[in-house]
């Protein structure tokens, strides 16, 4: 039977022991209303207790515990409110994004500064998507050529997707590092020995970028790879010595090929200026004479009437001309016509004294006649025959036939 069944006599059972007095006017008579709330009758039966009040008492001595209790409930609750709503207040750093748990399922992402989340219920986890990081692998290696080496490789990527590098993979920077591991072993079991350790770094270094991108991709790790680095490889121990001298002579080889070219770059431009230059001057030359002949052929060819119609005049006319254009560079004329004696011509006198404006020398401007055939000569001047005949690059002995 219920504690508190209506039509029990008027007597109602209270499990909290307040019985119904006839002279309580405030007691339960015939039940408690339904309306009254159970909690409400425990803060006033702590109330009574704590301030002293015996069981029995009226309406208005319960009214005010009843209201104090209220109040300390709603003060309890308002400070939980704040002390929640305070603790939902965080920071992500400016290198972090922050992916938002609601209830343990993503919710979204959140940029850097001051954000609130509500506590309990949210949680923020931070991803730093600025660093540069780095996975390196190295192992002995086997090659197309079926030699073993030691390479030495790394990689270095950037966080780009915070969610998908959370939750598409359980470890992304194992499973990378491992794609790496794979991708090395491929492209170094594709390679020759040689070209590993000399001349197809850059070739194997861009190979496997592309091979670790292509294996990545499906399983969206949210990493983007910056940069892959050949950092080393070495061949065993046992034949290092042998490699080390052929890595040193194809150095050389390469050392003394870019001397040869740089050396052909110097010489080669100077000897086409040089074979231009002389081209150029021939083909002036050939101009200068061509002109020059055709110039000769054109006046020979407007004298050829006159020499035509009267020869002797043409020719002395031609003569002429001829020796004053010999004579007007020569100081000192030795003349010999048809006879046997010789004129001597001292023209540099000649032009000194017709130039000047000093005296004339004592000594006679005529020209001295020499006859071999005799022993006396007629000469005017102080300088004798012989000596002017002697006269090296300023005289000149003209003779007509």
């Amino acid at each position: 039977m219920a504690w508190n069944q209506p039509g029990n006599d008027g007597q109602d059972r209270d499990p909290w022991g307040s019985g119904n007095k006839g002279g309580n006017s405030g007691g339960n008579k015939g039940g408690r209303k339904r309306g009254a709330s159970d909690l409400d009758d425990l803060f006033r039966k702590l109330s009574s207790k704590l301030g002293g009040k015996k069981g029995g008492g009226g309406d208005g001595d319960n009214k005010q515990p009843s209201q104090i209790s209220g109040r300390l409930g709603v003060l309890a609750l308002a400070a939980i409110v704040v002390v929640w709503a305070g603790s939902g207040f965080y920071t992500i750093k400016e290198s972090d994004r922050g992916v938002i748990l609601r209830f343990g399922e993503y919710s979204g992402v959140v940029g850097p500064g001051l954000n609130w989340k509500p506590t309990f219920i949210d949680k923020v986890i931070p991803v730093n998507v600025e660093t540069v990081r780095e996975q390196a692998t190295n192992g002995m290696m086997l090659t197309s050529d079926e030699n073993v080496i030691r390479v030495e490789m790394n990689v270095q990527y950037r966080v780009t997707d915070p969610a998908e590098y959370l939750f598409s993979v359980t470890n992304p920077d194992n499973s990378l590092r491992q794609a790496l591991d794979s991708a090395v072993r491929g492209v170094i079991g594709q390679s020759a020995m040689e070209q590993v350790l000399t001349t197809n770094r850059a070739f194997i270094r861009d190979v496997t970028q592309k091979e670790l991108e292509a294996t990545i991709a499906p399983y969206k790790m949210g990493i983007t790879l910056l940069d892959v680095n050949f950092q080393a490889a070495r061949p065993p121990e046992d034949v290092k010595a042998a490699f080390d001298d052929v890595i040193a002579a194809r150095e050389e080889e390469q050392k003394t090929i870019r001397e040869a070219h740089a050396y052909r770059n110097e010489v080669l431009p100077m000897a086409k200026g040089n074979a231009q230059k002389l081209i150029e001057e021939a083909e002036a030359y050939k101009a200068s004479v061509v002109f020059k002949a055709e110039g000769e052929v054109a006046s020979f060819a407007k004298m050829l009437p006159e020499y035509r119609a009267a020869p002797e005049i043409t020719r002395e006319r031609l003569y002429i001309d001829t020796m004053e254009r010999v004579l007007s560079n020569t100081r000192k004329v030795i003349a010999n016509d048809k006879s046997n004696s010789m004129l001597v011509l001292p023209l540099e006198q000649l032009m000194r004294g017709g130039n000047s404006s000093a005296p004339a020398p004592k000594t006679s401007l005529a020209p001295k006649v020499m006859n071999p055939n005799t022993n006396n000569s007629s000469s005017y001047g102080s300088a004798p025959a012989q000596q002017n005949s002697g006269v090296r690059g300023d005289a000149v002995r003209v003779g007509r036939q």
